[in-house]
Formats: C-alpha cells, sequence, structure tokens
C-alpha cells in the first residue's frame, strides 16, 4: 500500500501545528513532513524537548514523519560560513532522529555575488560531502530538492550527486518546481526519468504556468505528467512517501483533500 503524506506548508486556517498534525490524521494521511521551524530548531532554548513534545502528539495520531525540511544553504565557499551549516545540519539530523524520521529535505542554497553560478554544484557537492559521513553514521538520508533556482535542474542535480558519491545523499522529486523554473514538459519529463534513481522523498504537486504566471492546483488539475513521474519512480523502485503539496487558490484543506484522492486513485 502507498505511503501518503502531507507537508505543512500554506495552511493558514490552521495556523498551529497541533491542528495540521489533527487534520492530517483526520483526513487520512499516515505521513507528515515537518518544517524545522515546527521544533524550534534555530529558536528554541531546547529544540530537542520541543521535538520529543511533538513525537509523542504525533505517535498519539497514529503519524509518522516523512521527512524534516532543513532550511540549510550550502552554496558556500568560505569556511567559517561552511562549518556553521555543517554544524547547523548535524543538529537537525539529530532533531530528526528524535523525530523518528530518517529523511532530510535538503535545500541546495541561495544564490550570492561571492558565488559564481560556475562554482554552484562545487560549493553544495563540498558542504554535502562533509554532511554525508554523519548522516552515514546516524542512517539518515539528505533529500537535496528542486527548489528555488540553484537545484531546480535535473542534470544539474544528477551532476551534485555524483560528484558527492554518497549513497545517503539524494533527491527530494518536487513535480513542479521543474516547471515553476521554466523548464518545458518535455525537458521535465526527461529530469523524472535521470532523477528518479535517486529519490528519496516526494513533493507531489500539479499547477500550470512558470515564475509570475504560475499558478498552484490540486493534483490532476494543472499541466504536470504526474503519470510519468509515477511511473519513473515505480520502475526505479522508489519505496518511500508520496507526499502532497499544494498552492493552489480554493482553501487548503480542500485542496489537499483532492490531492490524497488523487493519490489514493492513482499511485
Amino acid at each position: 500500500m502507498a505511503k501518503l503524506g502531507v507537508i505543512h506548508y500554506n495552511f493558514p486556517t490552521l495556523p498551529t501545528l497541533s491542528e495540521y498534525l489533527q487534520y492530517a490524521a483526520d483526513t487520512g494521511f499516515g505521513y507528515v513532513e515537518l518544517q524545522c521551524g515546527d521544533v524550534g530548531t534555530d529558536t528554541a532554548d531546547n529544540p530537542k524537548s520541543v521535538a520529543e513534545a511533538v513525537r509523542r502528539e504525533i505517535d498519539s495520531l497514529g503519524l509518522q514523519v516523512s521527512a524534516f525540511a532543513a532550511n540549510n544553504d550550502f552554496v558556500l565557499l568560505e569556511e567559517e560560513a561552511i562549518q556553521q551549516q555543517v554544524e547547523r545540519m548535524r543538529r537537525v539530523c539529530e532533531l530528526a532522529q528524535i523525530l523518528g524520521c530518517d529523511v532530510i529535505r535538503t535545500e541546495g542554497g541561495r544564490p550570492k555575488d561571492e558565488v559564481p553560478e560556475n562554482r554552484h554544484v562545487e560549493a553544495m557537492t563540498g558542504c554535502l560531502k562533509r554532511c554525508a559521513g554523519f548522516a552515514e553514521e546516524m542512517k539518515i538520508k539528505l533529500a537535496v530538492d528542486n527548489h528555488g533556482v540553484v537545484t531546480n535542474d535535473g542534470d544539474l542535480q544528477v551532476a551534485l550527486f555524483q560528484a558527492v558519491g554518497s549513497k545517503f545523499v539524494g533527491a527530494n522529486v518536487d513535480t513542479l518546481n521543474y516547471r515553476w523554473m521554466g523548464h518545458s514538459i518535455e525537458a521535465i519529463n526527461r529530469f523524472y526519468e535521470i532523477v528518479a534513481p535517486y529519490a528519496f522523498h516526494t513533493h507531489m504537486k500539479d499547477g500550470t504556468g512558470c515564475r509570475g504566471e504560475y499558478v498552484g492546483a490540486a493534483l490532476g488539475e494543472g499541466e504536470i505528467n504526474l503519470a510519468h513521474a509515477v511511473k519513473c519512480l515505480k520502475d526505479a523502485g522508489y519505496d518511500g512517501v508520496w507526499c502532497a503539496e499544494y498552492e493552489g487558490r480554493e482553501v487548503t484543506t480542500l485542496g489537499y483533500a483532492k490531492c490524497l484522492d488523487w493519490m489514493k486513485a492513482n499511485i
């Protein structure tokens, strides 16, 4: 049976973590993806204690954590900044362990003047290699998201994974983000094919258009070839969580419920 989850994102009518978790359980999701802010990673005096409390609540609802979003920045070449981000990632992994989660959704990072674009892969590779050692010891997988503008290209992602060379560094496959970046549907379908073997986690997302013209939609209501994405992942042996992410315009809770219905029917 497919593992179906929902990301804690875009829930304006459910402002608290507890309300979101209750919604996920009541709607029929079995998994949740949490954000660093959900346990006060960078703000709480004792984020481990917060994570322990969140874990108890999750267990009480019969849910599991599919991924924990790191909100990191690895587009770095300066040693002190690299060390800070690597040590922060270690703390994020420790929090994930408390939450019972073995996947960290990892950002590539933000573009910046001091890191030329032609050195982005080099910068991210250096940071990921430093994290791969403790990630392997902790049995935690680092799933680099095709999010933002730095890693939103399947060929670049594969080059990055090959440069790092660790079985604990792979992909979060977001089905929509490549399109938001401006890639054609044909190019996106090829990206699914080449990135699927590296997949640790997914964001099942639909919509139409690019950048300023982008409009989110419930699964099956946009222009993304979701059937092809699912086939590529299944053919590659993906057995992780299929995690819904909704950015449409109707009430968020209704949109996510429609996404769940689509996943039940098509995965």
